[in-house]
């Protein structure tokens, strides 16, 4: 799978609007900043679309990997963009990297943990924070922000380069 994909998802209370540009995408960040209900309100849309109260648009399909049958769940799943939560233990292990490393999904990993077996960029580390002035009986907008910025904050001009 090639390109940017754009994900919404929201309900009546939090909206997530959020871009995939790579084939695995780390979202991190301190407790009670909206990872796991990320994961839980599209894993709620997949199982019961119509009573779930939740929207999803992608132009891929979405799942939620998880528990202890994911690699017979990812045999399966092609094409499409695939949510892991940070309870799962198996995304720490070679056996998964060796498994994604093979496919054509892309992949969105919550997680607090380094991943030394994955090969993702630094770029594509993120994590959520709420933006705007809302109230509390308003809807909540969530934004995913760089944990790493693409530019350094200090220009270096050194002058002279030891090798």
């Amino acid at each position: 799978m090639k390109g940017i994909h754009q994900v919404i998802i929201q309900n009546k209370r939090i909206h997530f609007r959020f871009e995939v540009r790579r084939n695995i995408t780390i979202i991190c960040g301190d407790s009670a900043t909206g990872k796991t209900t990320l994961i839980d309100m599209i894993s709620e849309y997949i199982n019961h679309p119509e009573d779930s109260g939740v929207s999803l648009s992608c132009d891929k399909s979405c799942y939620v990997l998880e528990g202890s049958l994911w690699q017979g769940q990812l045999s399966v799943i092609h094409d499409s963009i695939v949510f892991i939560d940070e309870g799962n233990r198996f995304i720490s292990t070679p056996e998964f990297a060796e498994a994604i490393r093979g496919t054509d999904n892309y992949y969105v990993i919550v997680t607090r943990e380094s991943l030394p077996a994955l090969p993702y960029s630094v770029n594509e580390i993120y994590g959520i924070r709420m933006s705007g002035r809302f109230g509390r009986l308003q809807q909540v907008y969530n934004e995913f922000y760089p944990v790493y910025p693409a530019e350094p904050r200090i220009a270096v001009e050194p002058d002279e380069i030891i090798t």
